[in-house]
């Protein structure tokens, strides 16, 4: 399974994905799901996919051959406006599923899948989108100012509460790895590691981009500070009427252990050909 969230705030954009994907309950692999499509000062995109990957690695590879071919009528770098790119981007996603389904490899199995774009194109301002299989598309929204796809019911609490367009880029992105963490905790379809991408408004590029081991430093004190945090919490609520008053608990008292992390899905081999391209 996925789960990948987009989150527009008037700051700029956030995207975070995780890898793991599965055939079978013992087949676990690691794929890339968050793509970027960078072309400085004149636009920049990033793409997530969830469902069926022959459709997705097809789709995302159709999407960057035809960007890169100066004769293509039609690319992801001849569109004015991002509403027409979603556009585009939803046709190539119907033809990608319709060529999966065709080639009578996939009989009884979906081979749907669904899409997030988000970027910005020079003289305007960023935007994200929700690409559905059938190749219609909705935008984020003052009032809705994040999208997700994949398993989206355990990391959206956090959304609902902290997410608005005031809301700074960077808290937005520990809210992503937040939402991540907590699905992962609770799914164990999703894993590790987590991509990360950040768009500031007007950069026209990738301002930031990482990804996430269990081990990283970084996600290591993220997910451990919000368990506590969130612990810390429930205890200083208030208490029922028959409940006697417990005394404060301190920034560095001691809190009972956490349950291990699950370790980290081993890495994909691909990866280490995109880092030395």
């Amino acid at each position: 399974m996925t789960y990948c969230v987009g989150i527009e705030v008037d700051e700029g954009l956030v995207f975070a994905a995780d890898t793991r994907t599965n055939a079978s309950l013992d087949d676990v692999r690691v794929h890339r799901k968050l793509h970027v499509f960078e072309y400085p000062g004149d636009r920049v995109f990033v793409v997530m996919s969830s469902g069926n990957l022959a459709t997705t690695q097809l789709a995302v590879s159709r999407l960057r051959r035809d960007a890169e071919d100066p004769a293509a009528a039609r690319s992801l770098r001849s569109f004015r406006h991002l509403f027409e790119v979603a556009e585009y981007v939803g046709e190539v996603l119907v033809a990608s599923q319709v060529q999966a389904t065709d080639s009578g490899q996939y009989s009884g199995v979906s081979t749907q899948a669904t899409l997030i774009l988000g970027g910005q194109i020079a003289g305007e301002r960023p935007g994200l989108y929700l690409v559905y299989p059938l190749g219609n598309c909705i935008a984020a929204s003052p009032e809705t100012p994040y999208l997700q796809i994949g398993e989206s019911k355990y990391g959206k609490p956090i959304l609902d509460r902290i997410i608005r367009p005031e809301t700074a880029l960077e808290d937005a992105a520990r809210c992503a790895l937040v939402s991540l963490d907590s699905t992962i905790r609770s799914n164990l379809s999703v894993g590790l590691p987590i991509d990360l991408a950040v768009v500031r408004a007007g950069d026209l590029r990738v301002s930031q981009q990482v990804r996430l081991e269990g081990d990283t430093p970084l996600y290591a004190e993220i997910h451990d500070t919000w368990s506590r945090k969130l612990e810390n919490a429930v205890r200083t609520l208030p208490r029922f009427p028959w409940v006697p008053g417990l005394p404060p608990v301190g920034e560095g008292a001691a809190l009972p252990p956490f349950p291990p992390r699950r370790s980290p899905a081993r890495p994909d081999p691909g990866d280490d050909q995109a880092a030395q391209q």
